[in-house]
């Protein structure tokens, strides 16, 4: 049931529009709809002794899961406790239940998201979540953060926080393969405790703000937060051409333009994609031609770490790390977790 959604390695310009080509493609995502949704309705297969707190998203492609989950990691190591993270390692080749290890481990292994969570905080990658989270258990976790996996009822959990593009949010409203999101949106909802709406530096859109406010009068908290670029001053004013393979691309050139690049170039290659050799030389001859300095996300920073192969080595080199994080507003997602999740387990 994984097969349709992987077919999407990026999100077409029609999944912002209810045009031609959604209402075409409506009768599939209709099929595809159904089995999810009836999927989800399924009563979980095993469940740990400890809290699980699921981090997803209602579409296909990134909206922010993993910066929120590293917040959570944080603010969870502050309140004293010991969370380990559980992810399904999407774009590498083990099922697991496996301890990732950045030292040996590569995303071809684990993913990149499992690498970018393991330099933070325990991390096993686990097709199998229940395995996953009884592993992560016997290890000491008493905080279970699961990436990903709320359209997955396997594992019981104590909760579930969805991220939400505050650009995209969830496009034109149908389903995959004629719009972003992974279940009817009803079905879903069903499912949320919580929401994070975040400004990746394009604002608000305000379908995006009619979701949240929807979310909010159903009685879940909704917490707003803003990618933050580390060192953003040594960005300001400079030229680059900018490379990622992440659910949406122009989101990370957004954000280089609200931090005061004065140009960005964008080169967009499919979620999780694993760049090859023509690739990268495409990208560093155009960089040097151009006179641009190459940058990229932390997820594909994570993809090219110990790659070996010439072009794909200098890529790695020659690339500047747009490290990111979040800046709640108010109180910020613990007390929402604490409160109104985890409780007193």
């Amino acid at each position: 049931m994984r097969l349709l959604p992987r077919l999407v390695l990026a999100a077409p310009a029609f999944w912002r529009h209810d045009g031609l080509p959604a209402r075409l493609l409506a009768p599939i995502g209709a099929i595809w709809g159904a089995i999810t949704a009836a999927r989800m309705r399924a009563r979980p297969r095993g469940r740990v002794d400890v809290p699980v707190v699921v981090v997803g998203n209602f579409t296909q492609g990134g909206a922010g899961k993993t910066p929120v989950v590293a917040a959570l990691i944080a603010a969870a190591r502050a309140a004293g406790r010991r969370p380990a993270v559980v992810t399904r390692g999407y774009g590498g080749s083990t099922t697991g239940p496996l301890r990732v290890d950045p030292a040996r481990h590569s995303s071809h292994v684990v993913g990149d998201e499992a690498l970018l969570h393991a330099a933070l905080a325990p991390t096993v990658v686990a097709a199998d979540r229940v395995a996953g989270a009884r592993l992560a258990e016997a290890d000491g976790a008493d905080l279970i953060l699961l990436d990903d996996g709320l359209q997955n009822p396997a594992l019981a959990r104590d909760g579930a926080i969805v991220v939400i593009d505050g650009g995209a949010g969830i496009g034109n409203g149908r389903v995959v393969p004629a719009g972003p999101l992974r279940a009817p949106l009803d079905v879903q909802l069903a499912t949320i405790d919580a929401a994070v709406v975040i400004d990746g530096g394009d604002g608000i859109a305000a379908a995006t703000a009619a979701l949240a406010a929807r979310i909010a009068a159903a009685g879940h908290p909704v917490a707003t937060a803003r990618v933050m670029v580390r060192e953003a001053a040594t960005f300001a004013g400079g030229r680059f051409l900018a490379f990622a393979g992440i659910g949406r691309p122009e989101k990370f050139a957004a954000t280089l333009r609200a931090i005061g690049a004065a140009e960005v170039r964008l080169e967009a290659f499919g979620d999780h994609q694993h760049l090859d050799e023509a690739a990268a030389r495409r990208l560093l001859d155009e960089a040097e031609q151009a006179g641009l300095t190459l940058v990229t996300t932390a997820k594909d920073a994570a993809r090219l770490a110990g790659e070996t192969s010439p072009a794909l080595a200098r890529l790695r080199a020659a690339a500047r790390v747009v490290a990111i994080d979040l800046a709640f507003d108010g109180d910020g997602l613990w007390p929402i977790v604490a409160a109104r999740i985890v409780g007193g387990r």
